[in-house]
């Protein structure tokens, strides 16, 4: 995932070509910006944040000023921390039961009241509404989930002591105390609050530090929380500029959880590394499809239009590299081409657009630097590479490269776009070493009508997710199983046990009965040692462990 950025001032350029992609029509009274962000709304989200400053955030639809928000600076992170530690002790010390109900009447009300995130999440991101649904979809799993799980992945677990019978031992679980949270612009709901339910339920208070231009959204979670019965103090919100707030969250918390670039994550974990306190990261990709020589290309090629051009490929699981294997190449990428080409674009707050827009300058200047330089340098437009001003200042046409090859940028930069290169490879020994052969290690996909080969090719790639015949939802919305990535692509994981006990400290509780673990009934240290030593000896005779 590339830095928060999201500078929306763009117009349109005098003469700009028009793309081929249709446009969605908007409905008759579609709503607007002003219908949606009213000053009762604003000061309803923001009446209790921490800021001394005022800031603003924007619409990538039309670069228009959304809302003016309170801005944070070190001294009112500081602030933040105080109230979650005060509100904290309280809050874990409420059952685990009474916590899991918060996120289940959670679960409830985004679904009742999915029309107001979803109009906040397309005015802040710029995504389509389907796309943004997907955001709802995974926080109410993730609400779920925890909120029927947390008490059997929290409950003291029992352990054999070191002497059967006389050592009793129980495992618990200690919530770590005020989690330091940093979460990005893309999926400003799913990547903010769906990464705070599982801190919350387990004890925690959070300070989080939401992209300033997409601030509403995680504001508009807080209050809904709030309303679900999470006491206020427990879950703090500072906004501000990255390099200014992020490093003072850091500097506060007791565990951090960050989305976002692997540069800035590396900062992150050695702020954290000072401080000795633990991180969790899930940073860039360059995320690889491999559409193998029996798969069903239509399939493939719908398959491919979700992988790479959801939320305007602003996802940091989505794909970027396509591999196909040469025998079926021509006739997926003819229909990965048509779907491409048919794929409606549109900024209205409505379902029946198939992608929305960038959200920023910075990501928009990057996508067409990336697709320039390649065609400059000899790669084949398929489709897309244009942008539309005509639908708005950060509209770009959903993109297909071939014949991509080093040293073009697009070859190995996260582009975090809506834009794929095709590749051809000759055989799965080849296709696995094309995927691996990059510094990240997040999401693939591999299409196969032969499961079991699909699952032989699938643990070979060295990504944290794999997903068979769909590009990431299947592994992603799984939430019982961790989900992450390997190499540069971050540490921990989300989802299932991971991501919940990763918000805890084990503390073990040893209670010694009858005997001491020392020389006992008159054994002086060298009887005490034989004694200890036949033990032993027994022990393993008996398969203990």
């Amino acid at each position: 995932m590339t830095d928060s950025q999201a500078s929306t001032t763009t117009s349109a350029a005098p003469g700009a070509r028009v793309g081929t992609n249709p446009v969605a029509a908007a409905p008759a009274g579609a709503r607007t910006a002003a219908d949606v962000v009213t000053p009762e709304v604003i000061a309803q989200l923001t009446r209790d944040i921490v800021g001394s400053g005022r800031t603003a955030n924007h619409s990538p639809f039309t670069g228009e000023k959304l809302a003016d928000l309170p801005e944070s600076t070190p001294e009112d992170v500081e602030i933040a921390f105080d109230r979650a530690r005060a509100a904290q002790s309280a809050w874990a010390a409420t059952s685990v039961r009474a916590r899991a109900a918060v996120l289940l009447r959670f679960h409830d009300l985004v679904l009742q009241r999915q029309s107001e995130v979803l109009d906040l999440i397309q005015l802040e991101t710029g995504k389509a509404r389907l796309h943004a649904h997907e955001e709802v979809q995974a926080v109410a799993v993730a609400a779920r989930h925890y909120g029927r799980r947390a008490v059997s992945y929290l409950k003291p677990k029992r352990h054999t002591g070191v002497v059967p019978t006389l050592t009793k031992v129980t495992e618990l679980r200690q919530p770590r105390g005020v989690i330091g949270q940093i979460a990005p612009w893309n999926y400003p709901l799913e990547l903010s609050v769906g990464d705070a339910l599982p801190a919350f339920v387990s004890g925690n208070a959070v300070v989080m530090k939401p992209d300033t231009e997409t601030a509403l959204t995680a504001l508009w979670a807080r209050d809904l929380l709030i309303e679900a019965g999470l006491p206020a103090g427990v879950f703090q919100v500072v906004i501000g500029e990255g390099p200014v707030v992020g490093p003072a969250v850091v500097s506060h918390a007791d565990y951090v959880s960050f989305t976002g670039s692997t540069r800035t994550g590396r900062e992150v974990a050695q702020g954290a590394a000072a401080r000795l306190v633990g991180v969790s990261l899930e940073l860039g990709g360059k995320n690889a499809m491999l559409v193998l020589e029996d798969a069903d290309v239509e399939k493939a090629a719908a398959g491919a239009v979700r992988a790479c051009f959801s939320s305007a490929g602003q996802l940091c699981i989505s794909i970027e590299r396509l591999y196909v294997h040469a025998s079926v190449a021509d006739a997926f990428l003819e229909r990965f081409a048509a779907r491409t080409k048919a794929m409606r674009l549109g900024n209205s707050l409505a379902y029946g657009a198939d992608m929305g827009s960038l959200v920023g300058e910075r990501q928009l200047e990057t996508v067409s630097r990336h697709v320039a330089e390649a065609v400059e340098k000899g790669a084949t437009l398929v489709a897309g590479g244009v942008a539309r001003p005509d639908i708005g200042p950060l509209f770009y046409e959903p993109t297909i490269l071939d014949g991509v090859q080093a040293p073009m940028a697009v070859c190995d930069e996260e582009t975090f776009g809506p834009v794929v290169s095709v590749y051809r490879f000759s055989d799965d020994e080849e296709a696995v070493a094309l995927a691996n052969a990059t510094p990240y290690g997040l999401n693939s996909s591999v299409w196969t009508k032969d499961a079991r080969r699909g699952h032989r090719v699938a643990a070979r790639l060295r990504t944290g997710t794999v997903n068979i015949n769909e590009g990431y939802a299947p592994a992603y919305g799984s939430v019982q199983s961790p989900m992450g990535g390997m190499k540069d692509s971050g540490l921990g994981r989300r989802h299932g046990s991971e991501g919940i006990l990763k918000y805890t400290e084990a503390q073990t509780v040893a209670q010694q009965r009858l005997i001491p673990l020392a020389p006992a009934f008159g054994m002086d240290d060298e009887k005490y040692a034989a004694f200890m030593s036949r033990s032993l000896q027994v022990m393993k005779a008996f398969r203990l462990r």
